[in-house]
């Protein structure tokens, strides 16, 4: 007889994952359960799964696994909504929480509105532009504007970690084509060891982008806070923007915020969709 799981299905910007509390049992398998159960035809239907922990270190620890069952650092929609979870869920009363993931320790702030978590900032740390430590296989202090070319075309780009690694490539205007056939393309090239985040930029004015992205392991997504937070350093360090942007995603806008300390801050919503029961089948 198979055994059961609960899980909460929640989306930040349309970029939706499943949640597990894990904080009193364990995740059989998560690597496993991931490709099955982020399958939107056969599974629940996802961008991958987030077990929230007990962390040594900080308030709760994250744990992230793709659609393609790889693990992921961190994931800025992601750990909003965790923080919106872990308040309305009662396994904290705190407006300002600790998560720890393997990018690192993030510090969030929630925003409460009749009780509820209406606003999540998270401050996504400071961006690392050195090549081997994003990791890029370029040796530069810092990547940008270079050159990268894949298949028949030549692209100008630059690559941040923002606890992940991302590649952002400024372009007159995103198209299908762009995203489907180049962005995975660029994500296993051999530029970047780990593969990479790949991000499609428009800019529409110094205080407005517009963006597209590829993840890691998750093909296109409606929205990567990771990947705004590195479009929005980027365009700021190279006097694009203003510190402050707006950032057009196709599930909404997400705000980017350069501090004076490189620490970058993104605001926005973090959602509950539905809850539900699943089999252990993996």
């Amino acid at each position: 007889m198979n055994k059961y799981i609960n899980f909460i299905k929640m989306q930040g910007l349309g970029n939706d994952y499943l949640y597990f509390d894990c904080t009193q049992s364990q995740f059989p398998e998560p690597e496993k359960a991931a490709p099955i159960l982020s399958d939107r035809h056969f599974g629940v239907g996802g961008d991958g799964i987030i077990l929230i922990l007990k962390s040594e270190v900080a308030d709760f620890r994250m744990s992230m696994f793709n659609a393609d069952g790889s693990e992921a650092q961190m994931c800025g929609n992601g750990i909003r909504c965790v923080g919106k979870y872990v308040y309305e869920k009662g396994l904290t009363n705190k407006e300002f929480i600790s998560i720890e993931t393997l990018g690192g320790v993030r510090d969030i702030t929630l925003q409460i509105t009749n009780k509820h978590v209406s606003l999540v900032s998270v401050d996504m740390g400071v961006p690392i532009f050195n090549g081997p430590e994003i990791p890029t296989n370029l040796h530069k202090e810092k990547i940008f504007n270079e050159k990268l070319n894949v298949k028949d075309k030549e692209f100008v780009f630059s690559a941040v970690s923002m606890g992940n690694p991302h590649c952002v490539i400024f372009v007159p205007e995103i198209t299908d084509v762009l995203v489907a056939i180049y962005g995975p393309l660029i994500e296993k090239h051999h530029l970047f060891p780990s593969r990479v985040n790949v991000e499609f930029v428009e800019i529409l004015s110094k205080s407005k982008l517009k963006m597209r992205v590829w993840e890691r392991g998750s093909g296109e997504t409606l929205a990567c806070g990771t990947g705004a937070s590195a479009v929005g350093v980027i365009a700021h360090k190279l006097g694009l923007t203003e510190p402050e942007v707006n950032v057009e995603l196709l599930g909404g806008n997400l705000r980017v915020i350069c501090q004076k300390n490189n620490h970058v801050i993104i605001q926005g919503p973090a959602e509950f969709v539905f809850e539900g029961t699943v089999p252990i089948t993996w």
